[in-house]
């Protein structure tokens, strides 16, 4: 008996307008615009706190303001061509890239090296790594303290120690390359650690096959430290460069606590160790209330900050590419 087909066209389903669920649309949506909501509050609250006192300073700078109750009178670029004929604020400049070399360079170097140390396997790790953070929770007023009677001239334990080896006593108040090196030791005893910490958390991120394969090829730990560490290092570096050299010229309590006895907002008699911002403040309030002038020296030191940091940043970038291995600069050129 043959067997009867079902010649009939198979059922095709009414074609219609295939819409996206809400969710989808939703979803796409959020996927699309929620990266910014996250990132908002930040750039809010930054032009709140940091654009607009920025602006406003620039154009504070502009005027002639006395803050005893004189309206401000509009100068335009008085102040900058003032400011810049200014010996005392080249004075104050030339002090605050002295003390930011003397301290940032060495802090630096001793953190690299004392995250190093902290990066092997130590008895009571832990504890070590948060004993270098002590100084950077002591109260500032107390280490300008404890740091004016170790430099003290007469008394103090550093001009006890040169006395011993036949030295003769240091005018660490005085003197202004002394003065330098004595709010140089007291920032890179307080911040040290911190910056410590940051490189430690990089190297605890490197790959631990990358010194194996470097021991196995015959690399002692120094060279391990210099051909692994430190180039997986360069971003740590970088931002701890720019953070320290955001800080080293923005000193100001370190030195005013240093002179508390003699001229503190000076930096003592004859300005010794008076930085930009303790220039800043001393025309912009106490005791000449000139608020335009202080304004003016708060943005060139914003620009000096500016230019400092980037200069520092394509010096580090030369030489990591420096460091590299001659094939890893070809393959770099040749992308």
């Amino acid at each position: 008996m043959a067997l009867q087909l079902d010649a009939r066209p198979p059922v095709t389903p009414t074609p219609g307008r295939s819409r996206p669920s809400r969710v989808g649309r939703l979803s796409r949506i959020d996927a699309k615009y929620s990266p910014y909501l996250y990132i908002a509050p930040f750039f809010v609250i930054f032009a709140i706190f940091g654009a607009w006192p920025l602006a406003y300073t620039f154009w504070v700078s502009l005027h002639d303001w006395d803050l005893l109750g004189s309206d401000p009178d509009f100068i335009g670029a008085a102040n900058y061509t003032q400011l810049l004929a200014d010996s005392d604020f080249w004075h104050s400049v030339v002090n605050t890239l002295g003390i930011f070399v003397l301290s940032t360079v060495p802090q630096l170097l001793l953190a690299l090296w004392l995250a190093n140390l902290l990066n092997r396997q130590l008895r009571m790790r832990t504890g070590w790594r948060m004993a270098v953070l002590v100084p950077n929770v002591t109260s500032t007023a107390a280490v300008a303290i404890v740091f004016g009677v170790l430099f003290g001239r007469e008394f103090g334990m550093i001009n006890w120690l040169l006395d011993l080896v036949g030295m003769d006593g240091i005018e660490w108040k005085a003197n202004r390359f002394a003065s330098w090196v004595a709010i140089s030791t007291m920032v890179d005893w307080r911040w040290t650690g911190y910056n410590a910490l940051i490189f430690l958390a990089a190297m605890q991120a490197i790959p631990r096959d990358l010194y194996e394969a470097a021991a196995i090829d015959g690399a002692n730990r120094a060279r391990q430290f210099w051909s692994v560490t430190v180039p997986l290092l360069k971003p740590t570096i970088i931002f701890c460069v720019i953070i320290s050299t955001i800080g080293g010229l923005q000193l100001f309590t370190e030195p005013r606590l240093f002179h508390s006895g003699t001229n503190p907002i000076r930096g003592g008699p004859l300005r010794e160790s008076q930085t930009m911002t303790m220039y800043m403040f001393e025309n912009a309030f106490a005791p000449y209330y000139n608020f335009g002038y202080g304004s003016a020296v708060a943005w060139l030191l914003f620009a000096l900050i500016a230019i400092v940091a980037a200069i520092n940043v394509l010096i580090i970038r030369r030489l990591g590419a420096s460091a590299r291995p001659p094939e890893a600069r070809r393959k770099g050129g040749s992308r």
